[in-house]
Protein backbone atom coordinates (compact mmCIF):
# COMPACT_ATOMS: atom_id res chain seq x y z
CA UNK A 1 0.00 0.00 0.00
CA UNK A 2 2.87 1.96 0.33
CA UNK A 3 3.78 2.44 -2.84
CA UNK A 4 0.67 2.59 -4.34
CA UNK A 5 0.12 6.08 -2.10
CA UNK A 6 3.62 6.87 -3.17
CA UNK A 7 2.84 6.85 -6.66
CA UNK A 8 -0.54 9.11 -5.91
CA UNK A 9 1.75 11.86 -4.25
CA UNK A 10 4.28 11.41 -6.97
CA UNK A 11 1.56 11.36 -9.80
CA UNK A 12 -0.11 15.21 -8.60
CA UNK A 13 3.81 16.63 -7.81
CA UNK A 14 4.38 15.76 -11.65
CA UNK A 15 1.17 16.91 -12.68
CA UNK A 16 0.12 13.93 -14.71
CA UNK A 17 -3.71 13.03 -12.85
CA UNK A 18 -5.56 13.15 -9.59
CA UNK A 19 -4.20 11.51 -6.57
CA UNK A 20 -4.95 8.17 -7.23
CA UNK A 21 -2.33 5.14 -7.57
CA UNK A 22 -2.45 1.66 -7.56
CA UNK A 23 -0.11 -1.77 -7.48
CA UNK A 24 -0.89 -4.86 -8.33
CA UNK A 25 1.05 -8.30 -6.58
CA UNK A 26 1.44 -11.51 -7.73
CA UNK A 27 3.17 -14.01 -5.47
CA UNK A 28 4.22 -11.54 -3.25
CA UNK A 29 5.85 -9.72 -5.96
CA UNK A 30 4.63 -5.89 -7.98
CA UNK A 31 4.25 -6.78 -11.26
CA UNK A 32 2.27 -3.49 -12.30
CA UNK A 33 2.06 0.20 -11.04
CA UNK A 34 -0.78 2.55 -12.45
CA UNK A 35 -1.55 6.52 -11.92
CA UNK A 36 -4.29 8.37 -12.75
CA UNK A 37 -3.51 9.93 -16.39
CA UNK A 38 -7.23 10.94 -17.33
CA UNK A 39 -5.83 14.62 -17.70
CA UNK A 40 -2.30 14.08 -19.05
CA UNK A 41 -3.73 11.65 -21.67
CA UNK A 42 -7.75 12.89 -22.17
CA UNK A 43 -8.61 9.62 -21.58
CA UNK A 44 -11.73 9.26 -18.60
CA UNK A 45 -10.93 5.82 -18.07
CA UNK A 46 -7.44 6.40 -17.31
CA UNK A 47 -7.83 5.54 -13.90
CA UNK A 48 -4.72 4.19 -11.41
CA UNK A 49 -6.41 0.69 -11.12
CA UNK A 50 -7.40 0.69 -15.20
CA UNK A 51 -3.84 1.92 -15.97
CA UNK A 52 -2.62 -1.25 -13.53
CA UNK A 53 -4.69 -3.90 -14.63
CA UNK A 54 -3.35 -3.13 -18.07
CA UNK A 55 0.09 -3.20 -17.44
CA UNK A 56 -0.37 -6.57 -15.38
CA UNK A 57 -2.92 -8.11 -18.04
CA UNK A 58 0.32 -7.20 -20.58
CA UNK A 59 2.47 -7.96 -18.67
CA UNK A 60 1.17 -11.70 -18.19
CA UNK A 61 -0.17 -11.87 -21.30
CA UNK A 62 -3.34 -12.19 -19.94
CA UNK A 63 -6.79 -11.06 -19.37
CA UNK A 64 -7.29 -12.87 -16.45
CA UNK A 65 -5.41 -11.68 -12.85
CA UNK A 66 -7.12 -14.02 -10.43
CA UNK A 67 -3.95 -15.11 -9.08
CA UNK A 68 -3.06 -11.12 -8.24
CA UNK A 69 -3.89 -8.87 -5.60
CA UNK A 70 -4.82 -5.06 -6.29
CA UNK A 71 -3.50 -2.14 -3.16
CA UNK A 72 -5.13 1.34 -4.41
CA UNK A 73 -4.43 4.28 -2.52
CA UNK A 74 -8.60 4.62 -2.83
CA UNK A 75 -11.39 3.07 -2.86
CA UNK A 76 -12.39 1.62 -6.36
CA UNK A 77 -14.97 4.19 -8.61
CA UNK A 78 -17.54 2.10 -9.72
CA UNK A 79 -15.63 1.86 -13.00
CA UNK A 80 -12.50 0.46 -11.79
CA UNK A 81 -14.67 -2.05 -9.55
CA UNK A 82 -16.08 -3.45 -12.68
CA UNK A 83 -12.62 -3.79 -14.01
CA UNK A 84 -11.43 -5.79 -11.11
CA UNK A 85 -14.33 -8.29 -11.29
CA UNK A 86 -13.37 -8.85 -15.18
CA UNK A 87 -9.85 -9.41 -14.39
CA UNK A 88 -11.04 -11.43 -11.38
CA UNK A 89 -8.06 -9.40 -8.89
CA UNK A 90 -8.96 -11.12 -5.04
CA UNK A 91 -8.27 -8.94 -2.57
CA UNK A 92 -8.75 -5.32 -3.00
CA UNK A 93 -6.55 -3.52 -0.74
CA UNK A 94 -8.02 0.18 -0.20
CA UNK A 95 -6.34 3.23 1.88
CA UNK A 96 -8.80 6.47 1.22
CA UNK A 97 -12.61 5.78 0.99
CA UNK A 98 -15.09 7.50 -1.65
CA UNK A 99 -16.51 9.44 0.97
CA UNK A 100 -12.62 10.65 1.52
CA UNK A 101 -13.08 11.08 -2.45
CA UNK A 102 -15.39 12.90 -2.26
CA UNK A 103 -14.49 15.48 0.28
CA UNK A 104 -11.81 16.79 -2.53
CA UNK A 105 -14.27 16.66 -5.20
CA UNK A 106 -13.73 13.46 -6.68
CA UNK A 107 -17.01 11.99 -5.81
CA UNK A 108 -18.88 9.18 -7.69
CA UNK A 109 -22.11 9.06 -5.58
CA UNK A 110 -24.17 9.27 -8.89
CA UNK A 111 -22.43 6.57 -10.70
CA UNK A 112 -22.97 4.02 -7.38
CA UNK A 113 -26.64 5.26 -7.05
CA UNK A 114 -27.36 5.13 -11.15
CA UNK A 115 -27.28 1.09 -11.32
CA UNK A 116 -30.05 0.82 -9.04
CA UNK A 117 -32.10 2.86 -11.14
CA UNK A 118 -34.31 1.69 -14.32
CA UNK A 119 -33.04 2.31 -17.37
CA UNK A 120 -35.77 4.75 -18.15
CA UNK A 121 -35.05 7.25 -15.31
CA UNK A 122 -31.81 7.29 -15.74
CA UNK A 123 -29.64 10.58 -16.37
CA UNK A 124 -28.45 9.76 -19.21
CA UNK A 125 -31.21 8.61 -22.00
CA UNK A 126 -31.00 4.83 -22.42
CA UNK A 127 -32.82 4.09 -25.55
CA UNK A 128 -32.58 0.72 -27.39
CA UNK A 129 -32.41 -0.34 -30.56
CA UNK A 130 -31.80 -2.62 -33.40
CA UNK A 131 -31.99 -5.54 -30.96
CA UNK A 132 -33.12 -8.51 -33.26
CA UNK A 133 -30.06 -7.66 -35.79
CA UNK A 134 -27.63 -7.64 -32.59
CA UNK A 135 -28.98 -11.08 -31.10
CA UNK A 136 -27.79 -12.43 -34.32
CA UNK A 137 -24.29 -11.79 -33.87
CA UNK A 138 -24.73 -13.10 -30.18
CA UNK A 139 -26.27 -16.34 -31.54
CA UNK A 140 -23.24 -16.59 -33.94
CA UNK A 141 -20.88 -16.27 -30.86
CA UNK A 142 -22.85 -18.78 -29.05
CA UNK A 143 -22.30 -21.58 -31.76
CA UNK A 144 -18.42 -20.55 -32.25
CA UNK A 145 -16.83 -24.34 -30.90
CA UNK A 146 -13.30 -21.87 -30.71
CA UNK A 147 -14.70 -19.25 -29.02
CA UNK A 148 -12.56 -17.98 -26.25
CA UNK A 149 -14.82 -17.64 -22.94
CA UNK A 150 -14.13 -15.24 -20.30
Amino acid sequence: MAEAIALSRRNIRERKGGPFGAVIVRYGEIIARGTNLVPSTNDPTAHAEITAIREACRVLKNFQLSDCEIYSSCEPCPMCLGAIYWARLRPVYFANTRTDAAVIGFDDELLYNEFTVPLSGRTIPMIQIMNAEALEVFREWNSLEDKITY
